[in-house]
């Protein structure tokens, strides 16, 4: 994995997890470069494998086993992840454009995003009509065609068009689950149109014709030259006479490059791809590397296949190492035949190379095993350790006190940026920064204060500002108190100074912003540098003493309420061993980002008697301390916590926050612990939480 002491030199941005970018992560995790930071941006967290796709919509594999998590493979690799849609690239200037964040910077870029198929359908998927790609758009649409099958009382006509090995193959599968979902079989017609007068252009003769045969035993029709051209009001129209009826289209055409390519910048080939030359870099920027459907070699043009994505990984992986060090660039040339292997639904499937071609159950075996042994590949990591290595252009030795402070032009910089992107005019500390800030307390209102500050448990700086200001933030939310202004105190990593205004900039924009959501001024900071990025903020707000919500008011009678799931300081533990899964932290994220001011004003709206903010303690700890305080007994149904999604089985791992058998401690405080020391969920009320929600009693 890639080591995080050395001092940041270079910026290595993947953009998308598409099967090449997975060869690429591998690899960097055995070949760790010191100083070169690799992060990558994508909009999914889990890639499907193209090759058990087909398998998946048949339902001979779940979600899961056609998937690959690419948070695991990414801290295996010591890899930031950024989970967002890229909308721009400026080559010129070397900066990514990310829809809800600000742009990033790169030295080096690789593009891996796959195509879409050339249809009507490039903005978003129909109930009667989508597109085989993006994947799990498709997989959305289909899991609505599922049910629209299972409800639906009356014959249907399901329409594939494409007749390339993708389509026959999706149509073979989608015709097999049907079979099965459909309560009249014999109500599902099937059929394929294709542009071409063949099916299978690329293939040899014998596996055309045996899918020719296959097609015709199952009573799927294929209509050959006819090149559709949209679907409206149920009919498939094009450059052919009369319309073809169909309840539902499925667009499997030949392959279109992503909308924001012509505006990059890069040289684009005749059908709008990235050109590259046979070492996988763009002939115009040498700094930006691309593999798979998104690029196109000359010097040997290829279908855009999922096979040969697979194959461009390990020289793409190499290559961009190459160029980080200043080396001479390998070039890579595929083979000309490659064994295909074309399921047909039903655990049957027809292998083809070259001339020849066979048929059978055994070729089905052949492909499981081989899709199986790629996925297991990405999913079963081996354990890591960290590289120690120095980098020769940043001395290693790192001056204490206020030398580790960072450099006023790196502030200068990121206050120019923030200021073009936010509106700062009234954030003093920002726009016209003193000393020390002035803060003028209302006649008739208490001066509210409270601090936090922790380490980075996040790779990514933006969200990692949003949720420490969210975080600190709720104490004076918990109290019944709007925020007025705060004080923050960043760390960003050893680097080169773009590096850390890099850095710096994506921070403070999460802390700016979340800040202005709340109505909170920023009055001042500072910044510095250290091993670990860290964000902290002493926040202020104002108060009438009888307007707060204080933790003493809890009376007998009450109802608690809790207004967040449990269980994140479980799952970043897990994240920390490469065990959570991508989909359980993006919900907790999700959580994470939202402040707790609407709630807490819920709370006031329905009088509560007392509240607190369940954070670093747990909630044992925090509900002790409200126990103590209105000398009162609480009582909790255990079996009724809410949980963020994978923390119960993470728990059960054994998996739990090192700050955990501290917060157990106060276990002897529990009058009936030992009744449930056994529960599952006993552990998860002493899990520390980052950002959590509040806790409060109303009366019932």
């Amino acid at each position: 994995m890639q080591n995080k002491d050395s001092p940041i030199t270079s910026d290595l941005v993947l953009i998308g997890g598409g099967h090449s970018h997975l060869f690429v992560l591998r690899h960097l995790a055995m070949n760790p470069q010191p100083g070169l930071r690799i992060t990558l941006v994508t909009r999914d967290l889990h890639t499907p494998y193209s090759g058990m796709l087909p398998g998946f919509v048949a339902g001979h594999y779940d979600f899961g086993e056609a998937h690959i998590d690419l948070l695991p493979l990414a801290r295996f690799a010591g890899v930031r992840v950024i989970h967002a849609e890229v909308t721009a690239i400026d080559a010129e200037r070397k900066q990514i454009t990310i829809t809800g964040r600000p742009s990033l910077d790169y030295d080096l870029l690789s593009i891996n995003t796959g195509s879409r198929p050339t249809s009507p359908l490039l903005e978003s998927q129909q109930n009667d009509q989508f597109a085989v790609k993006p994947v799990d758009r498709f997989i959305d649409s289909w899991h609505r065609l599922e049910q629209r099958l299972l409800e639906s009382d009356r014959d249907l006509q399901l329409a594939v068009i494409g007749g390339g090995a993708g389509g026959i193959e999706l149509t073979l599968s989608l015709h097999y689950r049907a079979a099965q979902l459909a309560r009249r079989q014999a109500g599902l017609k099937f059929l394929i149109v294709t542009d071409r007068d063949e099916l299978l252009p690329g293939h040899n003769k014998r596996a055309r014709q045996m899918f020719v045969d296959i097609l015709k035993r199952r009573s799927i029709r294929v209509y050959y030259q006819h090149r559709v051209t949209e679907f409206r009001d149920g009919f498939l129209q094009g450059d052919f006479e009369a319309p073809i009826a169909a309840d539902t289209a499925i667009w499997v055409t030949h392959a279109s490059p992503a909308d924001w390519l012509p505006d990059s910048g890069l040289a684009l080939d005749d059908n709008g791809f990235i050109a590259l030359n046979p070492c996988l870099q763009s002939v115009s920027h040498d700094d930006v590397f691309a593999a798979g459907d998104v690029g196109a070699v000359a010097d040997y043009p290829r279908p855009k296949s999922g096979v040969f994505a697979v194959r461009q990984g390990i020289p793409l992986a190499r290559n961009l190492i190459l160029k980080y060090q200043q080396r001479a660039l390998r070039p890579f040339r595929p083979q000309a035949q490659f064994l295909s292997l074309i399921s047909t639904g039903d655990r049957f499937a027809v292998a083809s190379r070259g001339p020849w071609a066979f048929q059978g159950k055994w070729c089905w075996w052949l492909k499981d095993r081989i899709d199986r042994k790629f996925i297991r590949r990405f999913s079963e990591l081996p354990d890591m350790t960290s590289v120690e290595d120095d980098s020769g252009d940043i001395a290693p030795m790192r001056c204490g006190g206020c030398g580790s402070k960072v450099g006023s032009e790196i502030l200068e910089r990121v206050i120019d940026q923030i200021g073009q992107k936010y509106d700062i005019s009234n954030d003093c500390g920002l726009e016209h920064p003193d000393d020390a800030a002035l803060i003028r307390v209302p006649a008739g209102r208490e001066l509210i204060q409270s601090i936090d500050h922790f380490r980075s448990f996040i790779d990514d700086p933006y969200l990692f500002g949003r949720i420490a200001t969210n975080h600190a933030l709720s104490d004076l939310h918990a109290m019944g108190v709007d925020a007025h202004s705060a004080l923050v105190i960043a760390n960003v990593v050893y680097g080169s100074e773009d590096k850390q205004s890099q850095d710096l900039y994506q921070l403070m924009s999460g802390v700016v912003e979340t800040l202005q959501q709340n109505a909170t001024l920023l009055v001042g900071g500072h910044s510095g540098e250290a091993s670990q990025m860290s964000c902290g903020l002493s926040v202020n707000g104002f108060a009438r003493p009888e307007d707060l919500i204080l933790k003493n008011g809890v009376r007998p009678g009450d109802l608690l309420v809790l207004t967040r799931p449990l269980g994140s300081g479980v799952l970043f533990a897990a994240d920390m061993q490469g065990k959570a899964r991508g989909d359980w932290l993006d919900a907790a994220i999700e959580q994470m980002l939202v402040s707790n001011r609407e709630a807490a004003s819920c709370l006031r709206e329905f009088r509560a008697s007392a509240c607190t903010d369940v954070t670093g303690f747990g909630l044992a700890g925090h509900l002790f301390e409200m126990a103590r305080e209105s000398a009162c007994a609480i009582e909790i149904f255990i079996d009724r916590l809410p949980l963020y999604p994978g923390v119960a089985r993470l728990a059960r791992q054994g998996i739990l926050s090192s700050l955990q058998p501290q917060n157990i401690r106060i276990r002897h405080s529990i009058k009936d612990a030992e009744d449930f020391s056994t529960h599952e969920n006993y552990p998860l009320v002493f899990d520390p939480q980052t950002a959590g929600g509040l806790v409060a009693s109303i009366a019932e």
